[in-house]
């Protein structure tokens, strides 16, 4: 056994430790799932406070560097933190967009200040960030962007709005694409990508409310807000090019996140106890072969998500199309979701009509867990869409 595999396995030993003495006793208060659903302040005091104290001990940030408010260490470290977070079922950490998205993005094409000013507030959740791509009247076609930032100066002045721009409420910064010049000939050289700041005279939030009863998603509404010009991301003009790489961080495609886990949600062990004790026609739910099928069925697929990033680093298990299993990710995780929780409302009979109330299975978290797993089928690039990119730059499919 090397070194390095001991040091490892000895890190392995102190997170677990260290996870199961730290992790938060459950609030009075319901929590969300993913970062998608926070929409009250005690939900988000309470997760904020939990990242802050995992960076604070050493494990948020891992790999990025030193300087600028991570660790230096290898990405075996986080990865291992990752998975014993999962594993543990710790509360996520709110500041995924920040984490995830703009973090990589910055260390990976920000300027030397840039990465002074964002880093390290983004790993600690001093500043929240959220994402504004989507909007109202173009759907998942990004690249009709009608938000406009008109150069003024010293500053920007941008008019429009955004959509489902989760925490909006609470952000500080926004990863933002907007037109910057009309181009007949190419739409998408006109656009450019803002770190816009969130808290200046003209921006408006307004959270939207989901079936659930409760908030997360917003709407955001520019209104001849003024950014400073130095918040563009590289020049006018190539706003496309800097948000097909923030989508690359978004969709795992590329790696560099900061770690940490982006939802708590029901999974499929879950599901396996619920059919465990579920009844239908007075008799148990496993006794009907269709059901075990189905339910075997879902926990193959769900290892084979969960096996797929090691696979994508076995040459010989990568095929043909090695970018297939990284850019299918966000579609299989999230269409999973919903299968698996659309299945276990099936398993409660009449009684999964029950949403809340003392009669509600499990307190009604299915129901739950069902109509928030529509966000990320949605989010990001509807499950549509997202097969036809698949089409299109993997399998090399014509448009039409």
């Amino acid at each position: 056994m090397s070194e390095s595999k001991k040091d490892l396995e000895e890190f392995q030993r102190e997170i677990s430790h260290w996870l199961k003495a730290n992790k938060p006793a459950d609030p009075e208060f319901l929590l969300p799932e993913t970062f998608m659903e926070v929409g009250t302040d005690r939900q988000f005091d309470f997760l904020r406070n939990w990242q802050q104290k995992v960076y604070e001990a050493g494990y948020l940030g891992m790999a990025w560097p030193e300087e600028y408010g991570g660790r230096g260490r290898h990405q075996e470290y986080q990865n291992i933190v990752n998975r014993e977070m999962a594993e543990q079922r710790v509360p996520f950490v709110p500041n995924t967009i920040g984490l995830n998205w703009a973090g990589p993005l910055i260390l990976q094409r920000g300027t030397e200040a840039d990465k002074q000013k964002y880093i390290k507030g983004i790993l600690n959740a001093e500043d929240i960030w959220c994402q504004g791509f989507s909007e109202p009247d173009h759907g998942s076609d990004l690249g009709n962007v009608q938000c406009k930032a008109l150069k003024d100066g010293d500053s920007y002045i941008v008019t429009g709005s955004k959509i489902w721009t989760s925490l909006a409420t609470y952000a500080k910064y926004m990863i933002l694409l907007a037109r910057t010049s009309n181009t007949d000939s190419n739409k998408y050289a006109g656009l450019s990508f803002f770190l816009s700041p969130m808290k200046v005279a003209g921006i408006d939030v307004q959270p939207i409310k989901k079936l659930t009863g409760e908030y997360g998603f917003c709407q955001t509404f520019f209104n001849e807000a003024k950014i400073p010009a130095d918040c563009i991301m590289g020049n006018e003009g190539e706003g496309w090019s800097v948000a097909m790489a923030t989508l690359t961080f978004e969709r795992g495609a590329a790696g560099g996140q900061a770690g940490g886990l982006s939802m708590m949600d029901l999974n499929v062990n879950d599901i396996v106890e619920l059919a465990k004790h579920s009844r239908r026609n007075g008799q148990p739910v496993l006794d009907d072969p269709l059901i075990r099928d189905e339910l075997v069925q879902l926990i193959m697929d769900d290892r084979s998500n969960r096996l797929m990033s090691s696979r994508s680093r076995i040459p010989a298990l990568r095929g043909e199309r090695p970018a297939a299993v990284a850019m299918s990710g966000k579609l299989r995780g999230s269409e999973l979701k919903r299968r698996m929780t659309k299945f276990a409302i099936s398993l409660q009979g009449a009684n999964g009509s029950r949403y809340v109330g003392s009669s509600a299975i499990d307190g009604g978290r299915w129901q739950r867990s069902y109509f928030n797993s529509f966000s990320a089928t949605i989010g990001g690039g509807t499950s549509q869409v997202q097969k036809n990119i698949l089409g299109e730059r993997v399998l090399g499919l014509p448009k039409s």
